[in-house]
């Protein structure tokens, strides 16, 4: 057995997962970010400890515990160099979480866990595989001979960070013209409301009114009633994710891609013309095909990737 504990912003989710990659019993608590990180650490340990005991094993059961956290994580030293969502700098992650559990403890970057996690999900039978979330932001990462690829200096795989339009959109990151800038979901409701004030007709000022807020659902729905330009969003959102997916399959040539995050919840409707977009763009004509799939875990996927990580 081990634990899994995917660190967010807003939560800490912790699990206990079998080898074979099931959780058995989970919780989680609020981060409170702004805290100390020895207090949030503490709140890790004392759910590890709980969900142990309360499903019956002792410490000396789990085989390890893994941590996805956000940032950039040196991860043979067990640190989190930098976050600029938690109040980590050089944080000492798993010999603090050792105060509370003698268990080997291993770190990756919280997307890096999530990709694993969904590697294992299809059956970890891939050589090369890239997972690409869509969320605020655009994370995910790279599984080649079944390790997560890092780079030299751990801080690899941020696929959302490569320059789609030079001198495009501002990024987060202090860049300008990222993917994330166009591909994220927060991209996606700048554009809803683009669109909405440039369409006053459009059903997505009644959808948006009727939940409360635009989100990254509005056009998506508006496009479901008929309406062009909810359409014409959804239809330019995609495009830009499946020339991002593009560069990926013509850089790596992977065997599988998958996307996550709450908008691959829409399904066909996002996989289909991403298929036959990158299609379109991937320079290989004549060899075998990356085959691109819509994630299996969801917001499961930190929690057993890190746990899975933990293995070696």
């Amino acid at each position: 057995m081990y634990i899994g504990i995917d660190l967010g912003g807003t939560n800490i989710a912790v699990g206990l997962v079998s080898e074979e990659g099931k959780i058995i019993s989970s919780a989680s608590t609020p981060t409170l970010a702004q805290r100390p990180y020895q207090e949030i650490v503490a709140d890790m340990g004392r759910l590890s400890q709980k969900l142990i005991a309360d499903a019956g094993y002792k410490t000396e059961q789990i085989k390890g515990i893994g941590i996805g956290s956000p940032g950039t994580v040196d991860n043979e030293h067990g640190i989190v160099t930098y976050s600029n969502n938690l109040p980590f700098a050089n944080t000492p992650l798993a010999a603090e979480l050792n105060k509370y559990l003698d268990i080997p403890v291993n770190i990756e970057n919280d997307a890096n866990a999530a990709a694993y996690g969904e590697y294992v999900a299809t059956g970890a039978k891939s050589d090369s595989f890239i997972f690409i979330t869509l969320g605020t932001g655009v994370g995910g990462g790279i599984v080649l001979g079944g390790k997560i690829y890092r780079g030299f200096n751990c801080a690899g795989g941020e696929l959302g960070h490569f320059t789609m339009i030079a001198g495009g959109e501002p990024c987060t990151c202090g860049n300008r013209g990222c993917w994330e800038s166009y591909a994220s979901v927060t991209a996606l409701i700048r554009q809803t409301e683009a669109a909405m004030k440039a369409n006053p007709e459009s059903l997505m000022h009644k959808i948006a009114e009727e939940e409360g807020k635009i989100s990254g659902r509005t056009a998506f729905r508006a496009e479901d009633l008929g309406d062009e330009a909810g359409r014409a969003v959804v239809d330019k959102y995609i495009e830009y994710v499946a020339t991002g997916i593009a560069s990926m399959v013509n850089i790596f040539q992977p065997e599988t891609i998958v996307i996550g995050g709450g908008i691959s919840k829409e399904g066909d409707r996002l996989l289909i013309p991403i298929k036959e977009l990158v299609n379109k763009m991937d320079y290989n004509k004549y060899m075998p095909k990356t085959e691109i799939q819509i994630a299996k875990l969801y917001n499961d996927a930190g929690i057993v990737g890190a746990a899975l990580a933990a293995r070696k």
